[in-house]
C-alpha cells in the first residue's frame, strides 16, 4: 500500500537509493527567516519578463514544427501521401511511421509499450505525422497539406458503457484495465449496526489540463548529443523518457527548464511531441521548435478523469460511522493512465470507520489519455464522499461539522499496520474553521436572509482532506558551495513549478548559514549542471528539497568549522558558526571571518553536499485541510455567486507565508472550475469528437466567478518526525474539497442535492424545476 504514496511523481523514473545520513539534525524551534513573507527571490525576472521559460528559447537556424493529427476517435491509417507536403516552401523534415527514422521507436503508456507513430489511432489526436520548416506556418499548412487515408472504425467515448459487450473494444484485450478491490472489517455487519443508512450515486465530469505555458520544447544536436528545453515539471523525467525511447546513453541526453508555466501534472514527463522534435532535428540538422496549440493540448496533453461513484454508508445516532460501501468507475483514455487512481481513498482512510469496502474499475474509452491532476482521484473523491457525510449528519440531526469531528483518525487505517501519523491537524482544522468561518452564528444568519428574500437564496457548506502522499522523501541531492568572497550558490534538480520552491530553497539555506537570502543564487532543473531530483508534483517538492537543502547547509558549515578550527588552533567542538563568522565558545573575542578561512582562500570555494533522508518507517506522513464556503443562489437564473471562502491547512511548518496563501487562492479557484463551470464535452452518438476543444467553449473560472474575500488559515503544528524542516505538502489538498464544500453550500441554499458536477445555472433550475413538480 505505500508505494500509493510514490506514483504520482516517480512514475517511469529510477529510484537511486537513500543513503545512510546518520544522526539528523535538531528541529527548528524558532525562525527568522523560513515562515515569513518574503518575495519570490525570482520575482523581477518574471514580472518583467526577462525569465526565459522553454517557450522563449530562440536558437540560430531555428526550424519550426506541427503535427499531423487523427481527426477520429478510432481509425486506422491505411495510406499516408507526403509527396505535396515535402515539396512546400520552407519545408526541412517530414516523418511518418513508415519513415526510418521512426522504425522501431516506441511510447510508453504505463506498463504499455506501442509505437511512436501508431497507424491505429485509438484517440482524436493521435499523432501521424509530423513536419519541420522555416516557420511555424510553413510547417502547420505542409502538415495539413498531408493525404491521409483512414479506415473510420467504430467507438466508444461513454464510460459508463464501456464494459457493455455491444461496444467496441478500445484494444484488442477489451476495455476493462483493472479491477481494484479493498476491505477492512464486515461492510454488511457494520450496516446492520447502523441507525440510518444512506445511498447515493455521484458524478464528476472530466477536467481538462490546460496550462498557462503551451506545452512544447525545443530540441537541437551537437553531433550525438541531444539538448531538449521543455516546459516541464522535472528535467531528469524528460531526460529518461527520451533516451529509452531513442535509444541513448543518459549522458548524451541533456535536459532543461528553469522556469515554466503551469503544469498541475501534466507535465511531470514528455510527451511524444518531444521525441518527436528530436527527430526532427537529427533530421533536418537544425534545431526544432514545438509548441503544441492550446486545441491540441486539449486532446492530448492529459485531464481529470470522469468518475461514476456509487456510496453506502451507515451511522449511528451518536455520530458513529459504522460502514462505507465505495464502488467507483473512470476512463484512463485510450490507453493505462490510472483513471480511478486513488479516487477511493478518502473513503478508505479519512474517517473512522472500522468497516470499509471498496472498488475502482479503470476502463478504456476513445478519448485522449488520462495524466496526473493536482491531487490525482482526491477531489473526485471529495465529492462524493462528503456530500454524504452531510446527509449523514442531517438524517441523525448533527451539524456537519460536529459530525466529522466525531470520526477523526490518528492512524492511517488504510495502510498495513494502521501506522499512526506523524501529525493530525484535521480536528484543529475543523475546530479552528468554524470558529474563524463563524459557523454557528452564519447559520442563523442565512435562516433569516433566506426568509426575508423572494428569489435569492443563500448557504454555507464545508469539506475536509486529506492527501495520501505530501511527506515527500528520498531520492534528492542538494550542492551548496560558499566561495571565497562570501557569495553562495545552490544547486538543486527540482523544477520551480511557479510554486516559488527557489524561493523557498534560498530561505531554508539562508535559515541554516544565517544570511539574507538574496545573496544565494540558485541553479536549478538541467540534467547537466544540476544534481538529480524526482519531478516536482504530489505536494513532495517542499517535504523533499527542503530537508535536503537543510542538510548540505550543515554539512557546509562543518566544512567551514574543520578549517576554522586549523585557524583557530582550537577544538572543532568549541566553535559556533555564527552568521558570517566562527566564534569560540570559550572566548567570544577570538573568532574568524568566513572569508578569512584558509582553506576557502586557498581553494576558492567550499561545498556542502545534502541528502534527503528517509521518511520515518512506522509512520505516516500526510497533510489535511478543510474548507468552508458561503454562497447565493438566484432560484429563478440558476446563478451561483460564491461569497466567501476560506481554507483551513495543517501542512506542517508555513515555509513562507506568502507563497502558502497563493497556493491556497489557487486550489481553491482551481476547485471552484471543477465544482462550478469545466466539463469536457465529447459527442458521443454521431462523431465521438471532442466540441469544446479551446478557452472560448471550455469554461474556465475567471475573476467574475471566484469570491472577493478569499482566507487562507495555516493550522501550524511541529512535526519533527516528519522531517528535519516539518513542513508537509500543500499544494493538492487545496483543491480537495472546494467543490465538495460547494455543494454543500448549494444544498442549504436550495434544499437539493447536487449530485453531479459541474453545477451549472441550467442546472440548479432543472432540479428545482423537478422538486417544484414533484
Amino acid at each position: 500500500m505505500a508505494t500509493r504514496d510514490k506514483i504520482y511523481y516517480t512514475e517511469g523514473l529510477p529510484v537511486p537509493e537513500t543513503p545512510d545520513l546518520g544522526t539528523q539534525p535538531a528541529f527548528w524551534k524558532k525562525t527568522d527567516l523560513v515562515g515569513k513573507p518574503i518575495p519570490r527571490v525570482d520575482a523581477y525576472e518574471r514580472v518583467s519578463g526577462t525569465a526565459v521559460y522553454p517557450s522563449d528559447i530562440l536558437l540560430p537556424n531555428m526550424i519550426y514544427a506541427a503535427i499531423l493529427r487523427c481527426p477520429h476517435p478510432h481509425a486506422r491509417v491505411k495510406k499516408i501521401d507526403i509527396a505535396e507536403a515535402g515539396k512546400m516552401p520552407g519545408v526541412r523534415a517530414v516523418i511518418t511511421g513508415d519513415s526510418k527514422e521512426a522504425k522501431g521507436v516506441k511510447w510508453k503508456y504505463r506498463d504499455m509499450e506501442v509505437p511512436l507513430f501508431d497507424s491505429h489511432c485509438r484517440f482524436e489526436g493521435e499523432v501521424v505525422a509530423a513536419v519541420a520548416a522555416d516557420s511555424w506556418y510553413q510547417a502547420r499548412d505542409a502538415a495539413q497539406a498531408i493525404k491521409v487515408d483512414y479506415e473510420v472504425l467504430p467507438f466508444v467515448v461513454d464510460y459508463e458503457r464501456s464494459l457493455d459487450v455491444s461496444v467496441p473494444r478500445v484494444q484488442e484485450k477489451g476495455n476493462l484495465l483493472s479491477e481494484d478491490t479493498y476491505s477492512r472489517g464486515d461492510v454488511e455487519k457494520g450496516f446492520a449496526e447502523a441507525d440510518i443508512v444512506l445511498e447515493q450515486t455521484y458524478h464528476t465530469q472530466c477536467e481538462l489540463h490546460t496550462p498557462l505555458e503551451l506545452h512544447g520544447c525545443v530540441a537541437n544536436w551537437d553531433g550525438d548529443r541531444l539538448t531538449v528545453w521543455e516546459s516541464s515539471q522535472g528535467v531528469f523525467a524528460v531526460q529518461s523518457r527520451v533516451a529509452e525511447a531513442l535509444n541513448l546513453p543518459l549522458s548524451k541526453v541533456r535536459a532543461s527548464g528553469h522556469y515554466m508555466g503551469g503544469g498541475f501534472g501534466s507535465k511531470l514527463w514528455p510527451g511524444k511531441y518531444t521525441v518527436i522534435s528530436a527527430m526532427l532535428a537529427r533530421k533536418a540538422a537544425r534545431p526544432v521548435k514545438m509548441l503544441l496549440s492550446r486545441e491540441e493540448t486539449y486532446l492530448c496533453a492529459g485531464n481529470r478523469p470522469a468518475g461514476t461513484m456509487r456510496i453506502k454508508a451507515g451511522v449511528r445516532k451518536d455520530g458513529t460511522i459504522t460502514a462505507i460501501d465505495f464502488d467507483c468507475i473512470g476512463p484512463s483514455g485510450a490507453y493505462p493512465a490510472g483513471g480511478v487512481q486513488l479516487v477511493d481513498w478518502l473513503a478508505r482512510d479519512l474517517y473512522l470507520c472500522a468497516n470499509v469496502r471498496t472498488r475502482g474499475r479503470d476502463v478504456l474509452i476513445n478519448a485522449g489519455p488520462a495524466r496526473p491532476f493536482r491531487a490525482p482521484g482526491h477531489p473526485q473523491g471529495a465529492w462524493a464522499l462528503e456530500q454524504m457525510i452531510d446527509e449523514l449528519a442531517k438524517a441523525i440531526d448533527m451539524d456537519p461539522v460536529q459530525l466529522r469531528l466525531k470520526n477523526v483518525p490518528l492512524k492511517s487505517q488504510a495502510r498495513e499496520g494502521t501506522p499512526p501519523y506523524t501529525s493530525t491537524g484535521l480536528r484543529q482544522c475543523l475546530e479552528k474553521g468554524a470558529e474563524k468561518f463563524d459557523w454557528q452564528a452564519s447559520l442563523e444568519r442565512i435562516r433569516k436572509f433566506n426568509e426575508q428574500n423572494n428569489h435569492l437564496r443563500r448557504g454555507i457548506g464545508m469539506g475536509a482532506c486529506l492527501w495520501v502522499a505530501g511527506g515527500g522523501g528520498p531520492p534528492s541531492t542538494v550542492v551548496i558551495k560558499l566561495f571565497r568572497d562570501g557569495s553562495i550558490n545552490l544547486n538543486m534538480g527540482a523544477s520551480d513549478i511557479g510554486t516559488g520552491t527557489k524561493t523557498i530553497m534560498a530561505q531554508v539555506a539562508a535559515e541554516e548559514l544565517g544570511v539574507q537570502p538574496a545573496i544565494i543564487q540558485i541553479e536549478n532543473a538541467d540534467t547537466a549542471t544540476t544534481q538529480y531530483a524526482t519531478p516536482s508534483g504530489g505536494s513532495k517538492t517542499v517535504p523533499t528539497e527542503a530537508p535536503t537543502v537543510r542538510n548540505a547547509a550543515i554539512a557546509l558549515k562543518q566544512e567551514l568549522l574543520a578549517a576554522a578550527a586549523e585557524d583557530m588552533e582550537v577544538p572543532e567542538d568549541e566553535l559556533e558558526y555564527i552568521g558570517d563568522e566562527i566564534i569560540w565558545s570559550r572566548d567570544a573575542a577570538k573568532r574568524l571571518r568566513i572569508t578569512e578561512v584558509s582553506r576557502l582562500k586557498k581553494r576558492g570555494v567550499m561545498i556542502g553536499t545534502g541528502y534527503r533522508g528517509p521518511n520515518p518507517a512506522d509512520k505516516v506522513v500526510n497533510p489535511f485541510a478543510a474548507h468552508f464556503c458561503e454562497l447565493e443562489v438566484n432560484i429563478l437564473s440558476g446563478e451561483i455567486n460564491i461569497i466567501r471562502f476560506l481554507g483551513v491547512h495543517d501542512s506542517g511548518r508555513v515555509m513562507n507565508r506568502m507563497t502558502f496563501d497563493n497556493q491556497v487562492y489557487g486550489g481553491i479557484v482551481m476547485g471552484i472550475g471543477f465544482g462550478l463551470t469545466e466539463s469536457r464535452q465529447l459527442d458521443e452518438r454521431q462523431t465521438g469528437r471532442l466540441c469544446n476543444k479551446n478557452w472560448h467553449d471550455y469554461k474556465l473560472p475567471t475573476a467574475m466567478d471566484v469570491p472577493l474575500e478569499i482566507t487562507s488559515l495555516p493550522i501550524e503544528l511541529d512535526d519533527p518526525e516528519s522531517n528535519n524542516t516539518g513542513a508537509k505538502g500543500l499544494g493538492e489538498p487545496v483543491t480537495i474539497p472546494t467543490a465538495a464544500a460547494i455543494a454543500n453550500a448549494l444544498c442549504m441554499a436550495t434544499g437539493v442535492r447536487f449530485t453531479r458536477a459541474p453545477v451549472s445555472p441550467m442546472e440548479v433550475v432543472r432540479k428545482l424545476s423537478e422538486r417544484k413538480e414533484g
